[in-house]
């Protein structure tokens, strides 16, 4: 038996004007995702619990069958696996987003959380020059993908208050700068990378070009080194995860689980979903569970476009669900396929929730077709009345245990 979960990061939403008082879900061209909803177990399922945050870090645990309130130490941490970074236990990391921010007459707004979706080589370029001017006194900076770096500080505390940036768009960013004792180290640390970035020539390139410029960082999400036991150690299985970001990647190392770098994998639009489906199908032949995470609906959520979150569902379901469900029948005998988000991501407050979001489990086993009115969106996963509680026991459900 072969499993897979295609995990739509951010997809459910809430009604919008913009698309007929639909959610992106109902609006969208979805045979694939309908089709699947018909053959299935579908209902919702809250995968953030109630006293945690509603990120991506908890809402994954949940997805690859970990129990958030058990593992989930900081958002940063899970990065920083994916890098390579080895942790202390007394080392304290922080995401470092490069961040546009309109500095001038004591405000800061934050235009841009992502600095334009600026690309990796760029954002290296950016990195590489706060690095070399603030590395030091315990604290020492990391590259990652796109907008997304890593801050580790040595012995540092992971008590201070912050706010994702991805909160605060369109906001002055001065009341969520970070708070509580401690923070005045990072405060500092942003607002000398500053004057580090204004007159960066790639900065000046971008400007040139009509981009979004990275006038700053931002330091959010503290965390330390969680303590996990491996995914085969839990459910007895081999595994590996695809994915464009660190946060998916650093999971999937601390569950034992292998990592499959895509080439042309973005975590937007732009990405290569053709080589996730075929990464993944490829993989299966030597292991038992493939997650493929899929970030775009998640990004042009927090940028509150709606028609860009509607082509990123539509290429979710043309480009990802149909080409993995063909390949599956066309080369696997038995296997059972699990279809959810970690949380959703509406457009009309351009950040994460807690709200339960739809899944679908299927098996090659199971009969073809069980409603024939069912389609894949949120209304239609409610109306089911099949709710799981708990998110972290779906991955049970799939295989088949209690």
């Amino acid at each position: 038996m072969k499993y897979v979960i295609l995990q739509g990061d951010g997809m459910p939403d809430h009604p919008v004007p913009e698309l007929g008082g639909k959610t992106p879900l109902e609006a969208a061209n979805t045979p694939n995702l309908d089709d699947f909803s018909k053959r299935s177990v579908f209902g919702l399922a809250c995968t953030i619990p109630e006293e945690l945050p509603p990120g991506s870090d908890v809402g994954n645990l949940s997805v690859l069958g970990y129990d958030p309130r058990l593992y989930y130490t900081g958002r940063s941490s899970l990065e920083a696996a994916s890098m390579g970074v080895k942790l202390g236990p007394s080392d304290v990391t922080y995401r470092c987003n490069l961040v546009t921010l309109a500095l001038g007459s004591g405000s800061a707004v934050m235009e841009d959380y992502s600095a334009g979706h600026i690309t990796t080589p760029e954002a290296s370029e950016l990195i590489g020059a706060v690095k070399e001017a603030l590395d030091g006194d315990g604290i020492e900076f990391f590259p990652g993908v796109s907008y997304r770096h890593l801050l580790l500080w040595h012995g540092g505390m992971d008590s201070i208050n912050t706010t994702p940036p991805h909160d605060i768009s369109g906001r002055d960013a001065q009341p969520y700068l970070p708070s509580g004792e401690g923070a005045e180290k990072l405060i500092e640390l942003i607002e000398r990378s500053q004057a580090i970035l204004r007159d960066h020539p790639v900065n000046k390139k971008r400007l040139s070009e009509n981009k979004s410029p990275a006038t700053s960082i931002w330091l959010w999400g503290p965390g330390r080194a969680p303590k996990m036991p491996s995914f085969r150690k839990l459910y007895g299985l081999s595994g590996a995860v695809i994915s464009a970001v660190d946060l998916v990647k650093g999971i999937g190392i601390y569950a034992g689980l292998g990592v499959i770098d895509v080439p042309g994998a973005t975590g937007y639009l732009d990405t290569n979903y053709e080589g996730k489906v075929s990464h993944a199908l490829s993989a299966l032949e030597e292991v038992d569970l493939v997650m493929v995470h899929i970030e775009s609906m998640d990004e042009t959520g927090h940028e509150g476009k709606p028609e860009l979150k509607n082509q990123a569902v539509e290429d979710f379901d043309s480009k990802v669900v149909g080409p993995m469900l063909n390949g599956l029948r066309e080369r696997f005998p038995e296997y059972k396929v699990l279809i959810l988000s970690d949380h959703p991501t509406p457009l009309d407050i351009r950040t994460h929730t807690n709200e339960p979001v739809p899944f679908g489990i299927f098996g090659s086993s199971e009969p073809e077709i069980k409603n024939s009115d069912l389609v894949y969106t949120e209304r239609a996963a409610a109306d089911t009345g099949v709710f799981v509680d708990e998110g972290w026991k779906l991955m049970g459900m799939m295989l088949g245990r209690k």
